[in-house]
C-alpha cells in the first residue's frame, strides 16, 4: 500500500496493489458525499477488486502527518 498527495489538487490517492497494470481501473464507485463529508471515489479492477482509494479535498479528510509523508 502507498499513498500519493498532489498538493495543487489537494488529492491523495491510497494504492492497494503495487501495480495497477495495462487494463486499469474498470469502475468507480463514488461514495456519497453527504455521508463522507466530501468526496472519495473506491476504483476496482476488472475482478471487482478493490484497488485503490481517491480522496478529494485530502487535506480536511487526512492527517497532516500522513500527507507530509507522502510528498
Amino acid at each position: 500500500m502507498r499513498l500519493e498527495y498532489d498538493a495543487k489538487a489537494d488529492a491523495a490517492y491510497i494504492y492497494l496493489v503495487d501495480d495497477i497494470g495495462v487494463s486499469g481501473v474498470a469502475f468507480t464507485l463514488p461514495c456519497d458525499p453527504v455521508a463522507v463529508d466530501g468526496e472519495i471515489n473506491l476504483d476496482f479492477d476488472d475482478q471487482r477488486r478493490l484497488i485503490g482509494i481517491e480522496i478529494l479535498s485530502a487535506s480536511h479528510k487526512l492527517p497532516p502527518s500522513t500527507l507530509e509523508v507522502s510528498r
